[in-house]
């Protein structure tokens, strides 16, 4: 349990009693409370230790935490398998989780694990080895896949995200020398229905906001269709037509995300 103390903890092994002493604030001592009853006691909790609250505790304590329960040794960010890596994101503020093909297979499981979870985001290096890719295959024109390999992949992820309500994030696009393809890649993402990509530098960050917010055309045409639907819901009817398209409750959820995208971005 070292590894949950802040710089005012303590303990004291007395191997004759059985017994351990420790020192720490409120907050920390229940945490370290429930591991220690979660190790000595396993069938407490149906057999294991299934989560550890952390509301208040620092992400580099959290990362701890996630080593002593997943068994990685404190200078390290894997499990020995390597079928499991956390690290913390370059802020210092979050987790991030990659794994083998087996996680994508569970993506739906991890996106439902936690409410405090608000985004997953797909990890095309960490697949890809996982897979045993040809190197070269997204970028060398002979190699090339003839379309979007990352199209499963991305499905499952968005499609957990979104059952989840969770912000589903694209993965990043290493040749940042090459502004389409990232443009490209974005697209195919933001069309299946992420809400953004990883900007790995800087000129990235200008086609990223520019592709998951919606064009003018689009917000136009939300506007429209949303107002001929409430005009219609006005008169008792429970759909209506506009420009040679059925307008219906389903299809108001897709202009009213149109819009609240516009009001996020700054367009509405």
């Amino acid at each position: 349990v070292k590894p949950l103390f802040g710089p005012q903890g303590s303990i004291v092994i007395m191997p004759k009693s059985r017994r351990v002493l420790i020192t720490e604030t409120v907050g920390r001592m229940r945490t370290i409370r429930d591991v220690i009853k979660g190790i000595d006691n396993p069938s407490e909790g149906g057999g294991q230790i299934r989560e550890i609250e952390l509301k208040s505790a620092e992400p580099s304590d959290a990362l701890n935490t996630v080593r002593l329960l997943l068994d990685i040794p404190l200078d390290k960010n894997a499990t020995a398998d390597g079928t499991l890596r956390v690290v913390l994101d370059t802020s210092g503020t979050r987790l991030l989780v990659s794994g083998k093909p087996d996680g994508v297979a569970r993506v739906e499981e991890i996106a439902a694990s936690s409410p405090r979870l608000e985004a997953l985001i797909l990890g095309f290096g960490d697949l890809s080895a996982s897979q045993g890719m040809r190197f070269g295959v997204a970028t060398d024109p002979a190699n090339r896949y003839p379309g979007d390999m990352w199209h499963h992949a991305r499905v499952r992820m968005i499609t957990a995200c979104r059952a989840n309500g969770i912000d589903a994030i694209d993965g990043p696009f290493a040749n940042f020398r090459d502004p389409e393809g990232y443009r490209r890649e974005a697209t195919w993402a933001a069309t299946l229905g992420a809400v953004g990509k990883w900007a790995i530098h800087p000129s990235q960050i200008e086609i990223a906001n520019d592709v998951f917010a919606p064009t003018p055309h689009e917000i136009e045409t939300a506007r429209a269709m949303s107002e001929a639907y409430e005009a219609a819901t006005r008169e008792g009817a429970g759909a209506s037509g506009a420009g040679g398209m059925l307008i219906d409750a389903v299809a108001v959820r897709i202009f009213e995300g149109v819009l609240e995208r516009a009001r996020l971005t700054g367009r509405a």
